[in-house]
């Protein structure tokens, strides 16, 4: 385990991806938190939500995330993918990400739009409605999402790398105080040679007196 965890190119693959993935859930948090507490605002001009219908299958399954930019609405188009604040009938205070299959620029620009498997058109709508167009899902948080909403999928794809990931770094913490007690065990050794040799007499035999230590004789 010691020699994996002091490779150099380990080490570096390892928090690459660690600190990749720290990044982009915090992130994800980021954008949910200021959604929810403001209203859905947008941040740089981009939102985020989660699919919650099949309405826009197969382009759009239940659960997916996808990022919504913020777009002049003079630039949307017949075939554009968009999400809005329903006002009116069943999509009534409801985020709906449904698709642009009609625009009257007679009538102050209104747009009507419908679900790939849903047989009527929603409501029209007006251009205040309109959150923006959908960019494409995002593709790490949306495996994430989909993973943590199964329960074979959040064991094997996010509790057992949560605990290898808990458990390289508790290793890494015991080898390294393991490396600090060695080090600091050598410099000690160090200093105790250095204090012997700097007093050399006290490692050196004793002379013999010159009055010597037999008895002297009295005449």
């Amino acid at each position: 385990m010691r020699r994996l965890l002091d490779n150099k190119i380990f080490r570096i693959v390892y928090g690459i991806l660690k600190w990749t993935f720290v990044a982009l859930i915090i992130l994800y948090l980021l954008f949910v938190f200021v959604q929810r507490t403001t209203g859905n605002s947008s941040i740089f001009g981009y939102r985020v939500f989660t699919i919650a219908t099949g309405s826009m299958k197969p382009v759009y399954n239940v659960d997916d995330v996808i990022l919504v930019r913020e777009v002049d609405v003079e630039t949307i188009e017949v075939g554009d993918d968009i999400a809005y604040l329903g006002n009116r009938g069943d999509v009534d205070g409801l985020i709906v990400t449904h698709r642009v299959i009609h625009i009257d620029s007679e009538n102050g620009l209104r747009f009507t739009l419908q679900g790939i498997n849903n047989d009527s058109a929603d409501p029209s709508i007006t251009a205040d409605q309109i959150y923006g167009k959908v960019e494409g899902k995002i593709p790490v948080i949306n495996l994430i999402n989909h993973v943590v909403k199964n329960k074979y999928g959040f064991f094997f794809l996010v509790f057992c790398p949560l605990v290898l990931v808990i458990f390289l770094e508790i290793a890494d913490t015991i080898v390294q105080a393991k490396v600090d007690r060695n080090e600091l065990r050598l410099i000690k050794d160090e200093n105790q040679k250095d204090v012997v040799h700097s007093n050399p007499e006290d490692s050196l035999p004793l002379e013999k007196s010159d009055t010597g230590d037999e008895d002297e004789e009295i005449i």
